[in-house]
């Protein structure tokens, strides 16, 4: 999960993953090319049955890290997406299925001046959990308190420059360069709009949108969250939905595995590749699979050490046996083709990565390394208990073993982990990544774009040519999609190839299990791990 934005992101094997495509761009265009409103939806409520009996089962969710590190709607960016994506709402949600934008806060949205500006109306009727109602002037005051924040993904608005409620019921943004805004607005994270006179002095707030509202929280408890169904939520209320929702927090996967058997909880956000196969033959449990945005990164030191040197970083690149490692995770996992997922903007058919143990060698060889020569040692730390990251570190750990290279490979928390690679303490530093919006600029401004202090760029690339293409890419993607697909895949190989600053051998694939009960369940890329609840509804005995 990303658990945590990284800490789930960077950290977990089971955790997480993030987003849709990009692909319906930034203009909601019709015909032509004319701009033009977004078709307006309705409740995504689903549709009660004839005689549907009510619902009084609690929805059982078991994480298996902590749900919630931060409560404050505009700067969260960690675990605790899977409850508040269901507290809160946006002016829209991706529907990875059909990659754009749809309704949700808005009910439709117009672009102009090149998409400089855009347009959003806003939804009648609606009322935050506080009471107050939602108007333009209260969605208007929660993004510019996000920003004002300087939290968690707050970045996603940077191109906004002013912001306008026109009437009650239109929102207007003047951007500083063109930006897809209803892509942006769909973000999993620093999206959310909410009652900011709500929002108490440690930045806890209740106040959103959404279908349910905190009924208890017990930090460090087992059951560390429960919610409760919004009464006053403008999609109304249907028999046979959820209308109570727990976390329960189960570390070990066996165990969560267990209690799904049993009936105890309802949904495993991930098993095993052994576990999954057996859970697709076991009675009154059901199964999902389906891609991820999520991918593995394996980020070279470039600015110190050994892999100052390119030839030591491209060995490393050639020495992964990415075959090998797909193999073994046995459906959990597909082979990358560059940064960018399938599904998103800028996805490449001609970056598929292979092993080549002959140019390694010979690599490390022009760089002064080998079995002839004085070893090589080389730091690499990963995420403590993902077994998916340690089976990288076992298979390539032995191929340059045979060159001479030994890999001191140390499986560290998240948070250790991060804390040392903002020293630029290893060589080697191993995650996960996704995007916070349905669009794979976050990979590189996030990753690859320089920094002083590193926070994600953890390969220490610092190039000024790559950066300008960086902070190309919002606008060319919001005005010229083609053009925006050339300069994600140039950009790619120049990361990768050129400078080879990361290695990434797959993609996640979501393997989740649920008791076969529950009716409705469709995983969304854009919100890793989230189940939405209130779209699901309890299969009649």
């Amino acid at each position: 999960m990303r658990w945590h934005k990284r800490l789930l992101v960077a950290g977990v094997t089971g955790v997480l993953a993030l987003t849709a495509s990009a692909c319906a761009g930034g203009q909601v265009r019709g015909a032509g090319g004319t701009p033009k409103p977004a078709e307006s939806s309705g409740s995504s409520q689903p549709a009660a049955s004839p005689a549907a009996q009510a619902n009084d089962s609690t929805f059982v969710y078991v994480p298996n890290l902590d749900v919630v590190t931060d409560w404050d709607p505009a700067t969260s960016y960690s675990n605790e997406i899977v409850a508040m994506q269901n507290i809160y709402e946006g002016l829209t949600r991706y529907n990875s299925q059909e990659k754009k934008a749809e309704p949700r806060l808005a009910t439709e949205w117009t672009s102009a001046d090149g998409g400089k500006e855009w347009t959003f109306k806003l939804r009648q009727g609606v009322k935050f959990h506080s009471g107050a109602p939602l108007d333009a002037e209260a969605a208007k005051k929660a993004i510019e308190r996000t920003i004002e924040k300087k939290g968690g993904a707050a970045y996603i608005w940077d191109a906004v420059k002013t912001i306008d409620a026109v009437d009650a019921s239109t929102l207007k943004f003047t951007l500083k360069y063109a930006t897809p805004l209803d892509l942006v607005a769909s973000s999993g994270y620093a999206a959310y709009i909410y009652d900011v006179n709500a929002v108490d002095k440690d930045g806890k707030s209740d106040a959103g949108t959404g279908p349910y509202t905190i009924d208890s929280w017990q930090k460090g408890k087992e059951t560390e969250l429960t919610l409760k169904a919004y009464d006053g939520y403008w999609g109304g209320w249907k028999p046979e939905q959820y209308r109570k929702v727990a976390y329960r927090v189960t570390p070990e996967i066996t165990t969560a595995w267990q209690l799904l058997q049993k009936g105890e909880v309802n949904f495993v956000q991930r098993l095993n590749p052994q576990l999954f196969q057996q859970a697709g033959t076991t009675p009154n449990v059901q199964t999902s699979a389906s891609p991820s945005f999520q991918n593995l990164l394996v980020l070279f030191n470039t600015a110190g050490g050994p892999t100052k040197d390119v030839r030591v970083r491209q060995a490393l690149q050639y020495a992964i046996d990415y075959d090998g490692l797909v193999a073994a995770l046995k459906g959990s996992g597909q082979k990358a083709n560059g940064l960018v997922p399938q599904g998103l903007l800028g996805h490449a058919n001609d970056m598929e990565p292979k092993q080549d143990l002959a140019k390694a060698q010979a690599l490390l060889a022009e760089a002064g390394y080998g079995p002839d020569n004085a070893e090589l040692k080389l730091t690499m730390t990963y995420a403590q208990g993902d077994d998916d990251q340690k089976l990288l570190v076992t298979l390539l750990s032995s191929a340059l073993k045979s060159m001479n290279v030994t890999l001191q490979a140390k499986p560290m928390t998240w948070s250790a982990q991060w804390d040392l690679g903002k020293k630029q303490g290893q060589d080697i530093f191993v995650m996960y990544w996704y995007p916070d919006y349905p669009d794979a600029y976050s990979w590189f401004v996030n990753v690859f774009k320089s920094a002083d202090k590193p926070q994600f760029n953890l390969s220490y690339l610092k190039d000024s040519a790559i950066d300008a293409e960086i902070d190309a890419l919002p606008q060319l993607t919001a005005t010229d999609q083609l053009k925006a697909d050339q300069a994600y895949k140039d950009l790619q190989k120049k990361i990768i190839q050129d400078r080879a600053a990361v290695a990434v051998p797959y993609v996640q694939t979501y393997q989740r299990a649920l008791t076969s009960d529950v009716e409705g369940y469709v995983d969304n890329p854009a919100y890793p791990n989230v189940v939405f609840f209130y779209d699901l509804k309890k299969r009649a005995s």
